[in-house]
């Protein structure tokens, strides 16, 4: 019997995804509590400003993230670690929230940095250890009068919902890969990671460039490539085979078929 439920155990511990991948349940993403902080907004209806940011997705349309998008003070960004977190979001205790105080989700995207050269209450509203999200223009109507400038939020982080696979965005050169990682489902940032060409060539520890970025510096032309990547928050992993084919080309995204839950 004891021999039984340890078998159970270990089987119910682990799913395997559609490249194979093992990883815990337990690892799964869930909302976190509702906590006060203050949410400005930049750039104007277009968004146009947010486009590009921090974390590297470039253009937020095509990279499937659209305008509702925040820039993280850097208590939350964490060096970039915050990449791709989700938010809900509701303005509370002020005139200038909307009816009914609606609940709006957006995705970091972006680095708020600090303004040391005006006091963290009076403008320097994204100055560590303050938690602070600057909202695109249209994520931040969606919720208060953007007359008000600053208003009081409470927030949560909660799991990001994704339509398909993990998308892997390809610069560099022969000797140089950079990566981008977008539309990261579950707890929506990236840990580690690793690429691998095929032909029998081991698994490569990519270093962490910067925002949503990974680095290798290895010849991986003419070769498919896979990666694994491991979230920063959950430690879950996911094996993504043969994301490429071996007619890569940089400048080019790359989806895979799996995805973190």
């Amino acid at each position: 019997m004891a021999a039984s439920s340890t078998a159970t155990a270990i089987l119910a511990a682990v799913v395997i995804s559609l490249a194979g991948v093992a990883t815990t349940v337990d690892a799964r993403f869930r909302a976190m509590q509702w906590t006060p902080a203050h949410a400005t907004f930049y750039g104007d209806e277009t968004a146009s400003e947010t486009m590009g940011g921090a974390c590297g997705y470039g253009n937020l349309y095509a990279s499937g993230y659209g305008t509702d998008t925040a820039a993280l003070s850097t208590t939350l960004f964490r060096d970039g670690y915050g990449c791709g977190t989700c938010y809900q979001m509701r303005c509370v205790g002020t005139a200038s929230c909307y009816r009914g105080s609606p609940v709006i989700t957006v995705t970091a995207t972006n680095l708020c940095p600090p303004n040391w050269a005006l006091d963290s209450n009076n403008g320097g509203w994204c100055n560590p250890p303050r938690t602070h999200f600057d909202l695109s223009k249209p994520a931040f109507m969606k919720m208060a009068d953007w007359h008000a400038g600053i208003v009081p939020v409470m927030y949560r982080r909660v799991p990001c919902i994704r339509s398909g696979g993990l998308r892997f965005a390809l610069q560099g050169n022969p000797y140089w890969l950079l990566a981008y990682v977008m539309n990261v489902a579950g707890a929506g940032d990236v840990g580690d990671m690793w690429v691998k060409g095929d032909g029998g060539q081991g698994w490569i520890r990519m270093s962490h460039n910067w925002g949503a970025s990974y680095q290798a510096f290895a010849q991986l032309g003419g070769k498919a490539l896979s990666f694994k990547v491991t979230s920063y928050t959950t430690g879950q992993t996911v094996l993504a085979a043969g994301v490429t084919p071996p007619s890569w080309c940089f400048g080019l995204t790359y989806q895979a078929r799996v995805n973190f839950s």
